[in-house]
């Protein structure tokens, strides 16, 4: 936390990366590596989202953790046993301490794991995604879609990082103020970015070029946490998302396409954001709502023309074992 009660993010992860060439000592390689998620996670849920996207199923299996945790790091309780299958422990924690006896930092997810060794190989979310895209393109599915295309780069970057500033790290700049005037300044950049992203998207599908992108992965995790939990939990309650046309119609675009609301689980979502922060839930009840039917209703964007996949096709049925549970999602 700030000095003046402002929310500060620890932005300090393992960079170490999976790369084509293996530079830094970890090669691109088929059923050797283990990315570990939490459905309830919206970086977590990025990867989750970009996998599917790009058909590494097959190659790049995934280990998923339950939605709460404890100081100690995420947990393989969904599992028999509590163990993860396939890299034998119970918390991800073990992972880190297996590479890094006296890791001093959280232990976050998304995390690439190294089956062999058991170490982990990298947490930085924001570059996994991209080296998904990028360095692990011989084992795309035919058909998968270009999310981060060179010419579309420093435009794709800098819309990003607008968004994490102000929407995807800003939530969580109100829910965990512990002033008012810090809360207030959080709260004022969200809806501010919040209603330019309405502008950018009111004459366009989507928010870099006419296919979907990086960008826009990084927008949906949050978006579609927003009524479920930002809203009441974090105090971020000017509006809904039901309540903004264009950004409603635009989240509900991604959740009908394959690969978005297919990865989204309401129920775990929530349960972590209101069991997990007991200084700001400290009942640990759950809210029953929001209605979830509307995600499926009529968005109006394809009017606005686009291609989704661009010159790809959509992914084919979510894997065998891992689907979001009956129930869980809309």
């Amino acid at each position: 936390m700030g000095s003046d009660g402002s929310f500060e993010r620890d932005q300090n992860y393992i960079t170490t990366r999976i790369t084509a060439d293996g530079r830094d000592g970890y090669p691109v390689e088929a059923d050797r590596y283990r990315l570990v998620v939490a459905r309830a996670c919206p970086w977590a849920n990025r990867a989750i989202i970009v996998r599917r996207l790009l058909g590494l199923e097959p190659v790049l299996s995934m280990g998923i953790c339950g939605p709460t945790h404890d100081e100690r790091s995420w947990t393989f309780d969904l599992d028999p046993g509590g163990v993860d299958p396939v890299l034998g422990i119970e918390r991800l924690q073990q992972a880190f301490f297996a590479r890094y006896p006296d890791y001093p930092r959280g232990i976050t997810v998304p995390a690439i794991v190294d089956v062999p060794t058991g170490q982990v190989v990298t947490n930085d979310y924001p570059q996994l995604t991209i080296d998904l895209s990028l360095e692990w393109t011989a084992f795309h599915r035919d058909g998968a879609p270009e999310l981060y295309p060179e010419p579309l780069r420093d435009e794709i970057d800098e819309v990003a990082e607008l968004v994490f500033h102000d929407v995807n790290n800003g939530v969580y700049k109100c829910g965990f103020a512990t002033s008012q005037r810090s809360y207030e300044r959080a709260y004022d950049a969200l809806f501010a970015r919040l209603d330019w992203l309405s502008d950018r998207l009111r004459d366009r599908r989507y928010l870099v070029g006419d296919t979907i992108t990086e960008a826009d992965v990084r927008l949906f995790t949050t978006l579609a946490r927003f009524d479920a939990v930002y809203h009441g939990h974090f105090k971020c309650n000017r509006q809904k998302l039901t309540e903004f046309p264009v950004l409603w119609a635009y989240a509900r675009d991604l959740f009908q396409t394959p690969g978005f609301g297919d990865t989204t689980d309401f129920v775990q979502i929530k349960e972590h954001y209101y069991l997990v922060h007991k200084e700001i839930n400290p009942t640990g009840v759950v809210p029953a709502g929001p209605e979830l039917g509307n995600w499926l209703t009529a968005h109006g964007r394809g009017d606005l023309g686009g291609r989704p996949f661009g010159d790809g096709t959509p992914p084919g049925p979510v894997a065998a074992g891992e689907e979001v549970a009956a129930g869980h999602g809309a």
